[in-house]
């Protein structure tokens, strides 16, 4: 089929689905303690969009030309039997990168698992190693060793090459990004920096919060020297840089001071199957009625479709100092 683009010419190629609402850390830039606490109410079982229900809709998306498919939360390992999911999900014809996005802190007992499934790759979130910021950033009080078990984990399970996602946030953890390099350095992963997003409406997103990408890299380069890299492919967030003594290399996710919305190629799906094509989009479209009220495939690819050729997104492009009064999604119900 010829591409599928939207109104600035951008295919559709990566799919995000978040497949719980809930997650085990309150990281204050996503669901900060004081609000997400223990009598929150997130969304009941039959509102959630069952293992069937999400492996139909990613089919569709791969007809229109989904290439690679991210399961992310909240915390996906919280979702019960997710590997039947990613069983389900890795025998879609089509699909060349399947990969999750976790916390960690369940990944020990899972990793294998997850391998055995069909999971192609890992992202593990870690904002820190020393537990002092670890618990400040993560909201919990359990230190990152758990963390770290968990990528072991993974190692042994055979997972290579995993991300590790870190967002950089000023006066609270930014002093700590070359202890992260140095950790994570000839390790064979991959380590990202992810500057501080205004992402929802609640962590209390500002400017002056946000540690540009220039400076980080600065910052390791003074200590472990970088050269920048390619891209592995057109749309890939990420920056990439290598060590100079071979020692791998590193990412940069500048969405604040350096946008990449021109090569965005993301359509994300919400833990209730709500289509949105933007991570700093308002209001999404209800997939999950259109199954249930019995739409034929046809039907949703056209419905999928539609949506897709209007998209005009380009928030971090247009991003103010200040983070606009419309109301956003928040990440937890998107993923990342």
């Amino acid at each position: 089929m010829s591409d599928l683009l939207d109104t600035l010419q951008r295919p559709i190629r990566d799919l995000r689905i978040s497949v719980t609402d809930k997650c085990n850390f309150r990281c204050p830039y996503c669901m900060p303690a004081e609000i997400f606490g223990e009598k929150y109410e997130f969304l009941p079982k039959a509102e959630i969009l069952t293992f069937e229900e999400i492996t139909r809709l990613a089919r569709i998306f791969v007809a229109l030309g989904v290439t690679k498919i991210r399961v992310t939360g909240g915390e996906p390992l919280l979702r019960r039997d997710l590997e039947t999911l990613i069983a389900k999900l890795s025998q879609i014809s089509g699909v060349q990168d399947l990969t999750l996005t976790t916390n960690g802190y369940l990944l020990a007992d899972k990793a294998q698992s997850l391998k055995d499934a069909g999971l192609h790759r890992l992202t593990v979130s870690l904002d820190a190693i020393d537990d002092q910021t670890f618990n400040r950033m993560s909201g919990r009080t359990h230190g990152s060793e758990r963390v770290l078990k968990g990528i072991r984990a993974a190692e042994k399970a055979g997972f290579q090459a995993i991300k590790i996602n870190a967002v950089v946030q000023k006066d609270i953890n930014d002093h700590l990004v070359i202890d992260l390099a140095q950790h994570f350095h000839n390790t064979g992963h991959i380590l990202r920096f992810i500057e501080f997003m205004d992402v929802g409406n609640r962590n209390n997103w500002n400017l002056d919060q946000v540690v540009p990408a220039a400076e980080i890299i600065d910052r390791i380069h003074t200590v472990l020297p970088l050269e920048p890299l390619d891209p592995n492919y057109t749309g890939e967030v990420a920056k990439r840089y290598r060590y100079l003594d071979g020692g791998g290399e590193i990412g940069i996710i500048a969405s604040v001071t350096q946008p990449f919305c021109g090569d965005c190629t993301r359509a994300r799906l919400s833990t209730d199957g709500k289509l949105y094509t933007c991570l700093f989009a308002s209001e999404g479209t209800d997939l999950r009625d259109s199954l249930r009220r019995g739409a034929s495939n046809a039907h949703l690819r056209d419905q999928i479709a539609r949506i897709w050729r209007r998209r005009t997104d380009r928030y971090s492009e247009i991003r103010s100092n200040h983070t606009p009064a419309t109301r956003k999604i928040e990440m937890y119900q998107i993923g990342g």
